[in-house]
């Protein structure tokens, strides 16, 4: 058990070296507020003056202290590699001349026979980190006392709990102190000690506070109750000793420390707890035995040897997965290069590889949170570019004032006898138009996913890339320039494949055919079905002049005629009066005409279409229909490809040769494989943090299955 103690202690200092806190190794905490009697505690574990005493804040930065105990002959030891350390350093040492000696680790391998130096190093290296105002400091100074009149401990001192600012403190001292606080006493490992003084009310005790806020349990808070010898005439502390005004689990422990005045008049440790023991004798005979600095050194070695055994297999569980995590990291920083030409061509093969690979979906890191690559282009083709064609309204933008203001332009000043096919090819070119924005949205999507992949391949694939900056950025600028060239070869294709529809419109395609042949044979249906009802119309109508029969018969001969415009005939009234209504009605009623205006251009005023105009219009808008919805399809099937081919296909075919051609030149070498600071600064630290754990990991293997029973 015995051998515990130094095992973590040595850990404390593999760690130290690398300057992290991943470890949570087991320790004492020394927790209370300001002038209760922390430091002098310590001291008299320590059993010399070694501490900065004073009115005040004192100890303003943490301070880790390592009490090891030695015996004659490991003395005599220390003293023969102490004068074989001067040797070699070429400085004449004569060993260690007392018993007791310290070490600082801020100062290396130098010891410290006399204490006062150690105290007066202590208050030097305080202000050279947290200056010469009552500011503190998170960094913790390391001090290691070897003597044979100590047990082995390993106890952090920090700064007292206080309320107030004084002179020049921060108005956040109690904050910053509550923080650093907080950071020695959430560690699991440690041990709280709680020191209160007894001349204060124990119920309003902080260091307790704290301590509960942490360990609400108690299982690792041990208090310790300070000047017992101050206490006011007629009290004593035999309730808060026992445990009766607040139960500690741990125990609570009460010493005597030197007053201010010992201090000044350099009273020994010793005879100051000589004078405590004597005390304790007079005062609290019944308690003698369970309290003072004897039985608190005691106590706290035994709690700290059972903390440590507890702790121990956790804690080689924890430095074992830490060293496979950073050998893990340090082989994902790469070796320093050797041969860069063969790393240079290597790395580009690598990334080009990885590309095609993010493009066909065959990477080895599949992306889990969202589409990318293939997947992503594939999503842009069939969903984005689908459901958008799809989505376009073939009469979108299109109104029937808008049909049959083209039928009557593509007449000229002809009255129209049928509907002419120049206004269907007009409004469906315009209405196949507007296909192109969507398909070039397509390709502006798919080339925006393929810079991304760019990323994706530096980020995850390969992470090679990372250590060179300037080679990351010479790919990205070669990719982006390849990608940049065929931006604008792919948009002119997709434009040609619209231009393509435009050019001819074949009303004999297949599908418009059959669209066709559908829609005659309804419309041949209501034509006869218009023939019977003028037959049974005709008695009705035998009154009528002859001249107007025969007109009438002449325009139905001329409407069963068998041509186009025949076919697409529906209604009852005649062509005639079609005629007449879509020339100019009655002037006298604006709302089924043209403002009559002779100075101005006629103003269209809004009126109720005939039924022929009705008829015209509703051709002409289903042929439009039927042949965008054949063009459409065309486009959706034809722009994906052409993407696929002039840009995606294009890139893979290309980007090696292109990257090993802009990339692949002696004279850029040196410069594209300059290692980024950063990346070395990381794979030192890694390889430091490595080695510091694979000796952790060799310390606590040194230690017999038995030692942790």
């Amino acid at each position: 058990m015995e051998a515990l103690i130094p095992v973590v202690n040595k850990l404390q200092d593999v760690f130290n070296t690398v300057g992290t806190d991943i470890i949570q190794l087991p320790q004492i905490v020394v927790v209370g507020t300001q002038s209760s009697g922390k430091s002098s505690v310590l001291e008299s574990l320590v059993g010399r003056d070694v501490l900065p005493r004073g009115t005040g804040i004192v100890t303003r930065r943490p301070l880790i202290l390592q009490l090891v105990h030695i015996d004659p002959e490991d003395r005599r030891k220390t003293s023969e590699e102490n004068a074989t350390e001067s040797k070699k350093n070429g400085r004449l040492y004569r060993g260690i001349d007392g018993e007791e000696w310290g070490k600082f680790l801020h100062t290396k391998n130098k010891i410290y026979t006399d204490f006062e130096e150690i105290r007066q190093e202590i208050e030097a290296e305080t202000q050279r980190i947290s200056g010469n105002n009552k500011g503190i400091s998170n960094e913790p100074i390391h001090l290691r006392i070897f003597s044979p009149h100590v047990v082995n401990l390993t106890l952090v001192d920090l700064p007292g709990i206080t309320k107030v600012p004084v002179g020049d403190q921060p108005k956040d001292i109690e904050l910053q102190i509550r923080e650093l606080i907080f950071k020695y006493i959430f560690n699991p490992n440690s041990i709280i000690l709680a020191v209160t003084a007894a001349n204060t009310d124990m119920a309003t005790s902080e260091a307790l506070k704290v301590a509960r806020e942490v360990d609400p349990d108690g299982r690792r808070t041990l208090a310790v109750v300070t000047k017992l010898d101050l206490m006011d005439a007629g009290t004593d502390a035999m309730d808060v000793l026992m445990g009766r005004v607040i139960p500690v689990k741990l125990g609570i422990i009460g010493v005597v420390n030197r007053s201010q005045l010992d201090i000044n008049q350099k009273k020994l440790v010793a005879d100051a707890i000589r004078d405590e023991y004597a005390f304790l004798q007079k005062k609290y005979p019944s308690l003698a035995n369970r309290n003072g600095t004897k039985y608190l050194a005691r106590t706290l070695n035994r709690l700290l040897m059972h903390h440590i055994r507890d702790c121990l297999p956790d804690l080689k569980t924890r430095i074992n997965v830490l060293a496979s995590q950073y050998q893990s990291l340090l082989n994902s920083y790469g070796e320093p290069v050797e041969d860069k030409s063969s790393t240079l061509l290597q790395l580009i093969t690598k990334f080009a590889a990885e590309y095609c690979h993010t493009i066909e979906g065959t990477a080895k890191y599949i992306e889990t949170t969202e589409l990318c690559g293939g997947a992503r282009i594939c999503y842009i083709f069939h969903e984005t570019f689908g459901r958008t064609l799809e989505s376009v309204d073939p009469l979108g933008g299109l109104t029937t004032i808008d049909v049959l203001t083209a039928i009557r332009n593509a007449t000229g000043p002809r009255p129209a006898l049928f509907v002419p096919e120049v206004s269907f090819e007009l409004l469906v070119k315009r209405q196949v138009k507007r296909l192109e924005d969507p398909s070039l949205r397509c390709v502006e999507l798919v080339h925006e996913e393929m810079q991304r992949i760019i990323q994706h391949c530096s980020n995850y694939s390969t992470q090679e890339l990372l250590r060179f900056p300037k080679l990351h950025d010479a790919i990205v600028e070669v990719v982006t320039s390849l990608l940049r060239k065929r931006l604008p070869v792919t948009n002119e294709m997709v434009h040609n494949l619209v231009a393509i529809e435009l050019a001819y419109i074949n009303t004999k395609h297949p599908d418009f055919a059959d669209a066709c042949g559908l829609m005659n044979n309804n419309i041949e249906e209501q034509r006869r079905n218009r023939m019977r009802d003028l037959s049974s119309a005709v008695p009705r109508d035998k009154a009528a002049a002859s001249g107007s029969q025969s007109g009438a018969a002449s325009e139905q001969t001329d409407g069963g005629t068998g041509n186009w415009r025949g076919m697409l005939k529906k209604g009852e009234d005649g062509p005639a009066t079609d005629r007449a209504m879509l020339q100019a009605p009655p002037p006298a009623n604006p709302h089924k005409g043209y403002a009559v205006n002779l100075l101005d251009v006629p103003v269209p005023v809004s009126r109720k279409l005939s039924s022929r105009e009705q008829r015209d219009c509703e051709v002409i808008e289903r042929l439009i229909k039927s042949y965008f919805l054949i063009v459409r399809k065309n486009i959706q099937d034809s722009v994906p490809k052409a993407v696929m081919h002039f840009l995606v296909n294009h890139v893979k075919d290309c980007l090696q040769s292109e990257l090993v051609g802009q990339l692949y030149k002696t004279g850029l070498l040196d410069d594209l494989l300059t290692e980024s600071e950063d990346m070395a600064q990381r794979r030192n630290e890694a390889a430091d943090m490595l080695k510091a754990l694979q000796k952790a990991s060799q310390v606590i293997a040194e230690i017999r299955e038995t030692h942790l029973w």
